[in-house]
């Protein structure tokens, strides 16, 4: 027996060698990608040299980071815009999850449909179309409102500290608000509501009392991680706030980058900060999940009766339904109206309307070739995306490896890497590694960008579907020896195909619409539809801005339909 079986244990150890080298493989990969950039960041704060140049380090950087003129008052701007912008959207999404998971308002299923697309709409494209409708000289509600009497003065800015806050409210902020607790409320466990009820609590009272104490844990994730989202803000910041001297974090890096000659150490400095802060947050965040208890989910909760508005309901449904119609429709609306308009903003000139917007931007070559490497930049991080993802999922959820908690976090680590800071952190590792510098300047640094942009939303995507499957067929695949990737390859995959699609479906989305995480890394050959966009708008060309805004509309909000399909398919909405 002894000379039957040793063989087969021969086998047996390399076939679990082989898995364990795969396996290590993958974190050594995942913690490359994750942390070196990061790592080299830190380290070159203290470099006072150019990259290229011989090392020489030092503390200059942090004290010119610190000692810029500016800085505390970006500081500043960056915490207290995040705050006001976060407050608000829990309040509102806390009624709006309420209202569209808990109670009879009609249509909730669209309603929470218009909110989740908000939140994947371009926020560059909705500001421009908010623009036509805030800006103090030639803004539409402005130009309207003081046709009254008793307004002397254009009532609206947007181009202040309450624009811009209104512009991320109107974008995604209160859509990813209700796209996180949504499914939260609806899950909840009845008994509860149902007791406070019988007790002859109003619903209002209900919903203060039991409800948002026993949804907590919820909140306070989605509360984080929108905080963590908010501190990055880059676009909306740069086209409404620079030019009225309100600066932010990651517009004071970017002008630092830009500056001549560039200053990297202090660039460098201010970023390190920041990622040790917002790191704090995310762990505070695992914290929060890793402690959190999911009895709120039971049986009783999905049978619920829904708490009846009673002569509020109309009411309730026609304020629920403008706030939608803000946040997707009227902006959407207004910029596909920009691109006809021969001089943005200025309806009262004689012959208003043109074509020649799309005409040009159509025949222009640059343009074209921006659009190609959107392409190019969007499907390449979906494919090789959807690929590293499953993998990170399988191993971390289906196997014993040691290190999987460690994969885990690393996979959760870009969260809390703002997208200028990654830019910045992979621009000096391709600039300051030689073996990565022919990488520079090509469309693949731009998807290894999205790549790591995207890892925790599609990790995590695939692992609450993996964690829904059985081991049955697994295990007979291992016991028809057949090693973990192989089970991986012939088993696994083909019961997530609809949720891979639809995490390769929201990269494509995220690649399509990023502006902040590959503003540094691109070039004049390599720049996407949304860079160029957001050159045309700090130009002032708004007219071709609207043009690249609807292409960018249309290729985002097509992806976002079927994403949202299969997601019901996937258990993405419940």
């Amino acid at each position: 027996m002894d000379r039957t079986a040793a063989p087969e244990r021969v086998i047996f150890q390399e076939k679990l060698n082989g898995s364990l080298l795969l396996m290590s493989l993958l974190l050594g990969i995942v913690a490359f990608v994750v942390l070196v950039p990061l790592f080299l960041m830190i380290l070159n704060s203290f470099q006072l040299s150019k990259p290229g140049e011989p090392m020489i380090y030092g503390l200059q950087g942090w004290r010119e980071a610190f000692s810029s003129p500016g800085i505390l008052s970006a500081i500043h701007n960056t915490f207290s815009l995040a705050l006001a912008r976060q407050f608000i959207a829990l309040i509102l999404g806390i009624v709006l999850a309420w209202l569209l998971a808990r109670t009879d308002i009609p249509l909730s299923g669209p309603l929470e449909f218009m909110f989740w697309l908000s939140f994947f709409l371009p926020a560059l494209p909705v500001t421009i179309g908010w623009i036509l409708l805030l800006d103090p000289k030639f803004g539409l509600v402005n130009q309207w409102l003081l046709k009254l009497p008793f307004i002397s003065e254009p009532p609206f800015n947007i181009y202040s500290f309450w624009g811009i806050v209104w512009a991320h409210l109107a974008s995604s902020t209160i859509g990813v608000k209700v796209l996180l607790l949504a499914p939260a409320f609806r899950n909840m466990d009845a008994a509860l509501e149902e007791s406070s009820r019988v007790s002859g609590a109003s619903a209002v009272g209900t919903l203060i009392r039991i409800i948002i104490p026993v949804m907590m844990p919820a909140i306070l994730v989605a509360t984080i991680l929108g905080l963590i989202r908010s501190l990055e803000a880059f676009e909306i910041e740069l086209v409404l706030g620079v030019p009225v001297g309100i600066q932010v974090f990651s517009t004071k890096i970017l002008d630092l980058v830009i500056a001549e000659p560039s200053e990297y150490p202090p660039a460098m400095a201010l970023s390190s900060t920041f990622l040790a802060v917002l790191l704090v947050l995310l762990c505070f965040q695992r914290v929060v999940v890793g402690r959190k208890e999911f009895t709120t989910v039971t049986g009783r909760g999905f049978n619920l009766r829904r708490t009846a508005l009673g002569r509020w309901k109309n009411f309730v449904f026609v304020l629920v339904v403008l706030l939608a119609l803000i946040v997707t429709v009227v902006p959407t609306i207004f910029l596909a109206l920009g691109t006809f308009m021969k001089l943005f903003g200025f309806f009262d000139v004689s012959d208003p309307w043109t074509l020649n917007n799309w005409r040009q931007v159509l025949q222009d070559p640059v343009i074209v070739r921006s659009l190609w490497n959107t392409l190019v930049v969007a499907l390449g991080s979906a494919m090789v995306g959807v690929f590293l993802y499953s993998l990170i999922a399988y191993v971390i959820v289906k196997t014993s490896f040691t290190f999987r908690g460690v994969l885990d976090f690393l996979s959760w680590v870009p969260w809390s890497i703002p997208g200028i800071l990654l830019g910045i952190a992979l621009l000096w590792t391709f600039l300051g590694t030689r073996i990565f510098i022919p990488l520079y300047g090509s469309v693949y640094i731009l998807m290894i960008a999205m790549i790591i942009k995207s890892m925790p939303i599609g990790t995590q995507v695939i692992k609450s579907v993996m964690l829904q499957l059985g081991r049955e067929l697994e295990e007979a695949s291992i016991v028809s020896g057949a090693s973990w990737f192989s089970t991986y390859r012939r088993i696994l995959v083909p019961l997530l195909f609809p949720a891979l699609v639809t995490v390769g479906l929201l990269v494509f989305i995220s690649a399509v619409r990023d502006i902040s995480t590959v503003v540094l890394l691109a070039t004049g050959e390599t720049r996407t539809l949304s860079l160029l966009m957001l050159e045309f708008a700090t130009e002032g060309q708004f007219e071709k801005a609207t043009v690249m805004g609807v292409l960018i509309v249309v290729f985002v909000g097509t992806a976002a339909l079927i994403a949202r399909s299969l997601g019901g398919r996937v258990g993405m909405r419940e």
